[in-house]
């Protein structure tokens, strides 16, 4: 299922042992080597320290929240070495630069829509310059398969190709023949008797 990731922040954890709510996110690890939510910072109740629940730890999203079998999914900073590596790296999705191959400025990135079955970043909205937003309108959406690159400044993007349309066939104007016109018959060359 397609979700926009505001409705994944702030949304309760329910645990089926206790059978009622645990915790609630506070914001997603983004690992950006392949756009995937690996975690999500988490708000337990009674613990003083930021825990992390892993996406692979989720066992569904649905209308009452994030589904998690209990509260021993949750795990610190340092608990999962993958984790910690990806938390080093801080990647800041929202507000990150879009440009083209070209290097042509896009935007910047206003939110973004993740698939709940695996956690990937499927497209990112763009939110174009304030100049841009009068000349043209709304905003970008960008799929994953259009990301050509993430680095530290910029997300790049296939530059939109603009094709010129080629005509089918050459036709000339001499040799066409309208079928629907009837045909002339040429009385002058006819003889009388």
């Amino acid at each position: 299922m397609l979700v926009n990731e505001s409705r994944l922040i702030n949304a309760p954890v329910m645990s089926l042992h206790v059978g009622g709510r645990i915790g609630v996110t506070k914001r997603p690890i983004i690992n950006p080597a392949n756009l995937r939510v690996v975690a999500y910072e988490i708000v337990a109740f009674n613990t003083p320290v930021p825990l992390y629940l892993l996406t692979s730890d989720i066992r569904e999203f649905g209308s009452l929240g994030i589904i998690v079998d209990d509260a021993d999914e949750f795990v610190a900073a340092g608990d999962v070495i993958k984790l910690d590596e990806i938390l080093k790296i801080n990647f800041p999705l929202i507000s990150m630069h879009v440009r083209d191959e070209d290097g042509k400025k896009l935007g910047k990135v206003s939110g973004y829509t993740v698939d709940t079955l695996n956690f990937e970043v499927q497209q990112l909205s763009v939110r174009r310059s304030l100049l841009k937003e009068f000349t043209d309108t709304g905003g970008l959406l960008v799929h994953r398969s259009q990301i050509i690159e993430i680095n530290d400044s910029a997300i790049i993007v296939k530059a939109p190709k603009a094709k010129i349309a080629q005509p089918i066939m050459n036709t000339e104007r001499g040799n066409f023949v309208n079928p629907f016109k009837t045909p002339q018959v040429d009385n002058s060359s006819t003889t009388s008797l």
